[in-house]
C-alpha cells in the first residue's frame, strides 16, 4: 500500500529539482502531417496568424474541440511545463518529467479572436481541479495556458480573473490555471496526434463546468 500511495503522490506532484527524467537530446518521432488539415504538422504560422498552448486534462478531446473551430488553422499535441527534454508519453504519465499535456493551437485572428478561443478553454473543461481533470489524475492533466505574446499573457490573466468572479459566484472553488509566457514544445508521438479524427469513439474526458465565462474585452491599442 506504502508503494501504491507513493507512486500516487508522485504523479499529482511536480517533480523537485535534480528529481525529473533525464529525456533525450532528439525529438521524438511524430507525423509529418495533420491528419484533418493535411498540413504539415510542424508548419510555422502564416504572418499575422497567433499560436497559444491549452491544456484541459487529456489531449485527445481538447485537441478536437479547436481543431473543430473556425478559424483554427493548424493543431497539434504534445508535452509542455516541465523539466525532461524530448519526453515519451510514458515518461509523462510517470509523473516525473513535470509535463502537461497541451494542444498546440495556430489561429487566425482575422476569423478566431482569442477571447473566442479563451471562452472555449474556460468552459469546455474544469480549471479548479488541480493536478487532475475528473478520472485523470496527475500532473500531466492539470489545467494551462501557455502565451506567446505579452497580449496573450494578459488577455489569460483578465480571462482568468472574470472567469474566477463568474465560479466563485456559482459556489464553486478557486481556479487552479497554471498561466505563463510558453515554455518549449515537444511534439507527441503520431498516435496521439488527432487521436479523435482517426479514432472517432476513442476516449474524449473533457467536461465543463456549466458556468458561463464572459470574457473582457482586450484592451484598446
Amino acid at each position: 500500500m506504502f508503494f501504491l500511495t507513493d507512486i500516487m503522490n508522485k504523479k499529482i506532484q511536480m517533480p523537485k529539482p535534480g528529481e525529473a527524467l533525464p529525456g533525450r537530446e532528439r525529438p521524438i518521432p511524430t507525423a509529418s502531417r495533420h491528419h484533418v488539415f493535411k498540413r504539415p504538422l510542424k508548419d510555422a504560422a502564416p504572418e499575422g496568424f497567433e499560436t497559444i498552448y491549452f491544456g484541459m486534462g487529456c489531449f485527445w478531446g481538447a485537441e478536437r474541440l479547436f481543431w473543430q473551430t473556425p478559424g483554427v488553422w493548424l493543431t497539434a499535441v504534445g508535452y509542455s511545463g516541465g523539466e525532461t527534454p524530448n519526453p515519451t508519453y510514458q515518461e509523462t504519465c510517470t509523473g516525473m518529467t513535470g509535463h502537461a499535456e497541451v494542444v498546440k493551437v495556430i489561429f487566425d485572428p482575422a476569423q478566431v479572436s482569442l477571447s473566442a478561443l479563451l471562452k472555449l478553454f474556460w468552459e469546455s473543461h474544469d480549471p479548479t481541479q488541480g493536478m487532475r481533470q475528473g478520472n485523470d489524475v496527475g500532473t500531466t492533466y492539470r489545467s494551462t495556458i501557455y502565451t506567446t505574446t505579452p497580449q496573450q499573457l494578459d488577455a489569460a490573466l483578465a480571462s482568468r480573473d472574470a472567469y474566477a468572479a463568474a465560479l466563485s459566484k456559482a459556489g464553486r472553488e478557486k481556479i487552479t490555471t497554471e498561466i505563463r509566457s510558453a515554455p518549449e514544445f515537444y511534439y507527441a508521438e503520431e498516435d496521439h496526434q488527432q487521436y479523435l479524427a482517426k479514432n472517432p469513439y476513442g476516449y474524449c474526458g473533457l467536461r465543463g463546468t456549466g458556468v458561463e465565462c464572459a470574457v473582457p474585452a482586450p484592451a484598446a491599442a
